[in-house]
């Protein structure tokens, strides 16, 4: 998370976790029930193996993911691009993480208007093009730009407006959870799919891609409770 040294509250901060592939890749993920977590779904790709750090034991333990699944209306090329699709995913987890703690799942308040506040959590980078600050949970509070809907909603730091760096999403805070605050409730109501450098260059610090779960919180409902579990709502 760049321009960001805040650390979330607790209740945010258990609920966040650092999603690790046998290929490398690197993502914030978020716990909707005590064994599954929530990220994004390009963090998900075939033929990889995927592992949760648990950071509440020393040294830290890695615990094997058992099961993945990713929506099946999500397109890749279409994220690249920075366009809509159903860029979310689910992991199933063997048991609970100790000292973690399930965050509440919803959607965002409807109409989702420009000016509109979200709070965004992750593990990423605070710098881009280096590994500054990965694996330390930051949050930032973010302000909707543009033309929000259902599909998706981009994100500016309200004070630089994506004009000069400042609060946003980086590499490796893929996935990481949306909170929006709903009659004294934070809930979990969308995941970052991508970022850009201020301006819409490459980078970090300028707009902060977000999937809400509007079309997609009844996809990730059903499918967690196939494997046992019900989301906290």
């Amino acid at each position: 998370m760049t321009g960001s040294a805040s650390t979330p509250s607790a209740d945010i901060s258990r609920a966040i976790v650092t999603v690790i592939g046998s290929r490398g890749n690197v993502c914030t993920g978020s716990l909707i029930a005590p064994h599954i977590v929530l990220t994004a779904g390009h963090c998900i790709t075939p033929n990889t193996s995927y592992r949760i750090i648990d950071n509440t034991t020393q040294p830290p333990r890695l615990i094997t993911v058992s099961k993945v699944a990713t929506h099946p209306q999500f397109n890749m090329q279409t994220m690249l691009a920075h366009r809509a699709t159903a860029d979310v995913a689910l992991l199933l987890l063997p048991a609970s993480v100790p000292k973690k703690e399930a965050a509440q799942l919803g959607v965002p308040r409807a109409p989702i208007a420009p000016g509109s506040r979200f709070t965004v959590a992750g593990i990423g980078v605070t710098a881009a093009g280096s590994d500054a600050g990965i694996g330390t949970v930051r949050k930032a509070a973010l302000a909707v730009t543009g033309h929000p809907g259902t599909l998706q909603i981009r994100l500016v730091d309200p004070v630089t407006d994506n004009k000069r760096a400042g609060m946003g999403a980086c590499t490796g805070d893929s996935g990481a959870p949306v909170f929006e605050d709903q009659d004294g409730r934070t809930m979990i109501v969308g995941v970052v799919s991508w970022s850009t450098g201020p301006g819409n260059a490459d980078g970090c610090g300028g707009l902060t891609g977000v999937t809400p779960l509007t079309l997609y919180k009844d996809w990730i409902v059903k499918t967690a409770r196939s494997w046992g579990a019900a989301p906290l709502d």
